[in-house]
């Protein structure tokens, strides 16, 4: 049994070839600049490369097993809290939830249709960023707006990094031996895209992005948090559109907008040769995760573990170790030879004795979503 799971963005298609059961990925890759003179026309041809490669590799998709096709899809909205079967009605909401994610749901929905046209004989399912945090209570997904306008046009908290984080929270209570509804995590997605997470017992109880992926901790290009008012200052004052602030808080702030680039390694390297401008971008990103680490330390009462995903949080130690400084009584701490070793292994970096464990994850989204899709299609009928 085989799973396609395919990641689209507005100009390239990422794709795994799955067997969830082993687990064992059959095949990977990504097509690139899609729309662009260097690139394929559009979606459907990237597709249809993507079928035709994979067919080159593992041979005719008929005789693989494929039991689904996984889609990754941002934003679910208040409508999905659970990986959906995709039909015509299904595809409609997806739809009419783009004005919550103009950047992310709309390629998603086009490779999504065009996937079931081309693979019309096999499940598709979606998986959505924003179902895992459906357990939000009301108190945290809550903005204290008018209610009658927020309800009207739906703005409250919902969360993204969803399939990230609930591979990470199951894999991180083995790697404690402890049953995952008896577990309590704070989990850190580091990427270029960056967020917390409080999970009580399996299920998310806050988390820091809200009702798009740019509240929250400081991004590779995007504020996170920010006072509202700082934006209505800048479109009277400075004369900005709101086309204007929404590419300067998602496009050209964050460590981009602090520090003339939006990779912290090359962020690192500037602090390092004395940049003070690179030098305070990263102990703000570091001060940021360390707020909200503290704050849902709060949340969670007894914590046991906090857990480093995603390319920054598995791979940079100094990040690691500078967002979790000065919090020893608080019962966090971190080993600074495990953490020197850490990366490509789940693996704990905190001194034996700590009260909380400090983890190092490697997310796997794809494995998630494959996981997802072959457990609902082979799910028994009621």
């Amino acid at each position: 049994m085989t799973v396609l799971v395919l990641n689209c963005g507005s100009s390239s298609i990422k794709y795994q070839l799955i067997d969830p059961a082993g687990p064992t990925r059959l095949a990977k890759g990504i097509v690139e600049r899609i729309g662009e003179d260097d690139g394929v026309a559009d979606h459907a041809v990237a597709l249809r490369r993507i079928i035709d490669e994979l067919e080159r590799e593992c041979g005719p998709l008929a005789g693989l097993g494929l039991a689904a096709v996984g889609h990754r899809i941002v934003h679910g909205g208040d409508k999905f809290a659970e990986p959906t079967l995709v039909d015509d009605d299904v595809e409609r909401v997806i739809e009419d939830l783009s004005p919550l994610a103009p950047l992310h749901n709309p390629p998603g929905l086009t490779a999504l249709r065009l996937a079931r046209r081309e693979l019309p004989d096999v499940p598709h399912v979606a998986v959505f960023d924003t179902a895992f945090h459906q357990t939000l209570p009301p108190a945290a997904y809550t903005y204290a707006l008018d209610r009658d306008l927020a309800a009207r046009y739906g703005v409250r908290r919902y969360g993204f990094h969803g399939t990230s984080v609930s591979y990470v929270s199951r894999a991180a209570a083995r790697l404690l031996d402890r049953d995952p509804a008896d577990t309590n995590l704070v989990v850190l997605h580091l990427g270029n895209g960056a967020s917390a997470t409080a999970v009580r017992g399996g299920r998310s109880v806050d988390t820091s992005m809200g009702m798009t992926p740019l509240e929250g901790l400081v991004m590779g290009t995007r504020t996170g948090d920010i006072d509202p008012g700082a934006l209505l200052y800048l479109h009277r004052e400075a004369g900005l559109s709101v086309d204007d602030l929404d590419r300067l808080v998602n496009r050209s702030s964050g460590l981009l907008g602090l520090a003339g680039a939006n990779d912290l390694r090359e962020v690192h390297r500037l602090a390092k040769a004395g940049d003070a401008a690179a030098q305070l971008a990263r102990e703000l990103y570091c001060y940021r995760i360390r707020h909200y680490v503290g704050a849902y330390l709060a949340v969670l009462g007894r914590t046991h573990a906090i857990v480093f995903t995603a390319g920054v949080g598995e791979n940079d130690s100094w990040v690691r170790s500078h967002s979790l400084g000065g919090l020893r009584h608080l019962g966090v701490e971190v080993d600074h030879v495990r953490n020197s070793f850490a990366g490509s292994r789940a693996q704990i970096i905190s001194p034996d004795e700590a009260d909380v464990t400090v983890l190092v994850i490697p997310t796997n989204e794809e494995l998630e979503i494959a996981r997802q899709a072959s457990d609902l299609v082979t799910a028994p009928s009621s």
